[in-house]
Parts: C-alpha cells; structure tokens; sequence
C-alpha cells in the first residue's frame, strides 16, 4: 500500500480537475462525511498533531488562497468554469509564487497546528 507522504511527492496541490471531477469529489465528501466512521476519524485526527507532509500541503492550500485574493479577489462568487480556468492560469503564472510563500507559511501552520491540538486535548480533558 502506498504512504501518504508517496502519494503525496508526485502529486502538486496545484493539480487540475475537470467540472465533472470536481462535482464527483463533492458527492463522494458529502456522503463520506455522514458516515459514523468518518466522523470517529476525524475526531482521533483531532487528538493529533499531522504530519509534516499534511503540514505543507495545508501550507501550499494556504498560500494558493492568499495569491487567489490578492489578484482574484471576487473568487468565490464565480461560476465553476472560471474557477477552474482561473486555477490553470494560477497554477501555471504564480506556481513559483505560491511554493515560496508555503514554504514560509509551513511554520506559522505548524503552530497553529500544535495550538489547535493543544486546546483540543484540553477541552477533552475538562469534558470527561
């Protein structure tokens, strides 16, 4: 079986997917989501810190959204189709961009990460 940090060294989070792709994903999440073991997975993730290849892709995620609302501010609010030529023409004019200010970001989201942790395991702890 293939590791995640395997998987995740051939594939860029910069990757392109079709309107077709994308609403597939979005059914699968929905239903995956409802689903009880899902939502155990979920809660035992919350227990711990992710590991530093989870850490950079939330780091690239990140930095992508930040080049989206410096030069495409009204993201959000268009069509699918504009969405996904936006993200070819992101991916392909500010890919350098985005990996310099992930790589800078991975810190500030590893704390953050540490932080949410933290907080999680105490809020547990006062619970029980």
């Amino acid at each position: 079986m293939i590791s995640f940090s395997e998987l995740y060294s051939h594939i860029n989070e910069l990757k392109q997917v079709n309107l077709a792709q994308r609403r597939k994903q979005a059914l699968r999440m929905k239903k995956l989501a409802k689903s009880a073991a899902f939502k155990k997975k979920v809660e035992r993730s919350k227990f711990r810190v992710a590991s530093p290849e989870k850490i950079r892709v939330k780091a690239q995620k990140l930095a992508k959204k930040k080049v989206l609302d410096k030069y495409y501010p009204n993201y959000q609010n268009m069509p699918m189709m504009q969405k996904i030529k936006i993200d070819a023409i992101v991916a392909q004019k500010y890919g350098g961009m985005i990996n310099k200010i992930a790589q800078r970001s991975a810190k500030v989201v590893k704390k953050k990460e540490l932080l949410k942790v933290k907080q999680y395991r105490l809020r547990k702890k006062e619970d029980a």
